[in-house]
């Protein structure tokens, strides 16, 4: 893998955002280099070290952050008196700002993977002015057609993997909206049925979406599992809190004075909604690399290289 060797950050703190919530955020590479704000997925999975090998510490200022609710940013989403309507796709992106600002940072690139790429894209339509150019992979706008496909649509693919999983809901929601049926278990009172919950959730998304061993064995944490399935079924479940279906890629043209590198699996299964393709077609400027038998992956032989390639080429723009 073309990966940078592995750094730490030079600097890191909370940033408290409001509404009870402080963020974690964390600095690596070089203070003086060209700024990159990394965007992990979920919504919920938080940050890690591997993302940072993207980029080229010589060239790059690279911060990385823990969205509300998740990793080290508090309070947890596991928690059950954790107040979840303060966590939304409008507040995750004043976070953004107030980070961006907090760090004397004029302008910098985003990078998004999944959710993130969904967070990436409708920052840069809101706030074209602060970023440079976005790289995004496994990408995602948000619709609530992507939502239906991951959560009942694949079922024609993985059928007994969506017997169990509908399996586990109230017989009266089993053919209803899964992410809302799930989301209202995971907001019980009672202990037994949130953890239940989170596995079955957790279970079906390692059945669907194949991924690396350090992907999978982060859902055997009780808490990142918990935490993870409750933001991931609060966002599903509430249109990702953009306002109208469909608003990312209606407004894709909102990006056309920014360069973007789309990095798509050719078996992501967002691809059967031809959504990166749309993403594309409507952003003048944005560049696709599809890479042949991978999935929704963001690790994947390929996919590394064309995200490292893209950085690499937007270092010293």
């Amino acid at each position: 893998m073309p990966l940078y060797p592995e750094i730490e950050p030079y600097d890191h703190g909370m940033l408290d955002v409001g509404d009870g919530n402080r963020v974690y955020w964390e600095t690596c590479g070089n203070p003086e280099g060209k700024p990159a704000v990394v965007l992990h997925g979920g919504p919920g999975s938080g940050c890690t070290p591997w993302a940072r090998r993207l980029f080229d510490p010589a060239a790059y200022r690279i911060v990385l952050l823990d969205q509300r609710g998740a990793g080290r940013s508090t309070p947890h989403a596991s928690a059950y008196d954790t107040d979840m309507s303060v966590n939304t796709t409008p507040r995750l992106i004043a976070d953004l700002e107030l980070l961006r600002r907090h760090l004397g940072i004029e302008r910098w690139l985003v990078w998004g993977v999944s959710f993130g790429s969904v967070l990436g894209l409708r920052y840069a339509q809101t706030h074209p002015d602060v970023v440079t150019e976005i790289v995004l992979t496994g990408v995602a706008t948000g619709s609530d057609a992507e939502v239906a496909l991951l959560t009942r649509g694949v079922g024609k693919i993985f059928p007994e993997a969506f017997e169990r999983f509908v399996g586990e809901l109230p017989v009266g929601e089993r053919d209803g909206n899964p992410a809302a049926a799930y989301n209202r278990l995971l907001e019980s009172p009672d202990p037994e049925v949130r953890e239940r919950a989170a596995r079955a959730w957790t279970d079906w998304e390692t059945a669907t979406i194949p991924a690396p061993p350090r992907s999978v064995e982060r859902f055997e944490d009780p808490v990142f599992r918990l935490g993870f399935a409750r933001t991931v079924t609060h966002y599903w479940s509430n249109g990702h809190f953009l306002g109208e279906d469909g608003l990312v890629l209606r407004e894709a043209p909102r990006l056309k004075d920014i360069p973007g590198t789309l990095v798509q699996g050719s078996l992501d299964f967002g691809n059967l909604l031809g959504t990166v393709w749309r993403l594309h077609h409507a952003w003048p400027g944005s560049e696709l690399t599809v890479i042949d038998e991978v999935g929704h992956s963001a690790g994947a032989p390929g996919v590394v290289e064309a995200m490292v390639a893209a950085t690499d080429k937007y270092a010293h723009r």
